[in-house]
């Protein structure tokens, strides 16, 4: 279960030069496959292919992308303010894209951050209309509709 997760989420950094540079989704990597291995040593040892094993791993996608979110908004937003270094939006873009597009909308609203500039705000809805629609593709592709 961890190898197949950290193959998973490593080759993704691997295949995506955006990603490599991106501190955040390697924070987000590491807790899921720190998350991965905490489950199967203390708890099973799971089937790598099985149906509870991939509901966990995209539990654990899901959540940890969303905090990892959430913290690159607000460490953006203390940037903003202090006029330090940024993070750049396309890094913002992309953990959005992997699913923490939900924690990138509680944070705009917590932070009060990113809700002002149209052209941020007109890419981030692009990026859910993206997502949704990879995730239609993948469902389709599968045989749900």
């Amino acid at each position: 279960m961890v190898i197949t997760y950290s193959i998973i989420l490593l080759g993704l950094l691997a295949l995506f030069r955006p990603l490599q540079r991106n501190r955040f989704y390697i924070l987000h990597a590491a807790l899921v496959i720190g998350a991965a291995y905490y489950i199967e040593t203390h708890w099973f040892r799971a089937s790598v292919f099985g149906s509870k094993t991939l509901l966990l791993f995209i539990v654990f996608q899901l959540v940890s992308i969303n905090i990892v979110t959430f913290i690159a908004y607000g460490v953006d937003k203390r940037a903003a303010v202090r006029g330090a270094w940024r993070i750049p939006e396309a890094d913002l873009h992309a953990l959005e894209f992997l699913g923490g597009w939900s924690g990138a909308l509680v944070a705009q609203r917590f932070f009060k951050h990113k809700t002002k500039k149209k052209s941020f705000r007109t890419d981030f809805y692009l990026v859910i209309l993206a997502e949704l629609v990879v995730i239609g593709l993948i469902l389709h592709f599968l045989g749900f509709f």
